[in-house]
């Protein structure tokens, strides 16, 4: 008798590229199976993420933005260009992203105008990168329309949370009770072993911030300035 072995568990690499001046993290995700592949928040040296797909042999099928600031925008065009990949961007955060030449002017990024998202961003969607599923949450706060992707035992974050700290509230459209809000019930109700992919430094995991972050213990810490972009 043939013996049976079980069905291979399918394998998601994640390749994170920290870039630009505020050293916002890039990820490329990709089902190592079939090749196909996600941009997640193309930052400004979108030529280093072309190449770094182009060397894996990797197929992009889309291109996911967690939010609209500068950092994690200014590369869409290029990467959609090289890509043909269709752009997903909340619609909360669409007029930021329509000013994104005035966001790099105000911060002394060189930026060009980027091309208009292709499909809007809901709460509850779920998006596939070959069978591995992430589900939309929506997640105000840091912008209107923050959103952070979920699957796979992992959070892709954006700037909600960082390890030790959470995302800054004092650019227009922030607001720290709305963020606070939406980390306690979008990302502090997930598993203490979900890996949290941040948009600036180190990931981290949803019971280390559970236990150690200081801006999620109750009384005066959650008043405090945060975040590093």
């Amino acid at each position: 008798m043939r013996r049976r072995w079980p069905p291979r568990v399918p394998e998601l690499a994640i390749v994170p590229i920290p870039n630009g001046q505020f050293a916002e993290n890039c990820f490329l995700l990709a089902d190592v199976a079939s090749g196909e592949a996600v941009v997640v928040d193309p930052g400004e040296e979108p030529e280093r993420f072309l190449a770094a797909i182009d060397a894996r042999g990797w197929r992009v099928t889309a291109i996911w933005l967690t939010h609209a600031h500068v950092d994690h925008v200014a590369g869409v065009a290029r990467v959609k260009a090289g890509t043909r990949a269709p752009v997903w961007l909340h619609p909360l955060d669409r007029p930021m992203y329509d000013r994104v030449v005035q966001q790099g002017a105000w911060l002394g990024i060189p930026v060009e105008a980027q091309p208009a998202p292709d499909h809007a961003l809901a709460d509850g969607m779920v998006l596939r990168v070959g069978p591995h599923a992430f589900t939309v949450a929506h997640t105000p706060g840091h912008s209107p329309g923050s959103v952070i992707f979920v699957g796979d035992g992992l959070v892709i974050g954006g700037d909600v949370l960082f390890r030790g700290s959470i995302g800054r509230t004092d650019l227009p459209g922030g607001d720290l009770d709305t963020l606070l809000h939406s980390i306690r019930t979008r990302l502090l109700v997930l598993p203490d072993t979900t890996r949290v992919l941040c948009g600036h430094g180190p990931e981290t995991t949803v019971g280390v911030e559970r236990l150690t972050n200081p801006f999620l213990r109750d009384g005066d810490a959650w008043r405090a300035e945060a975040g590093p972009a």
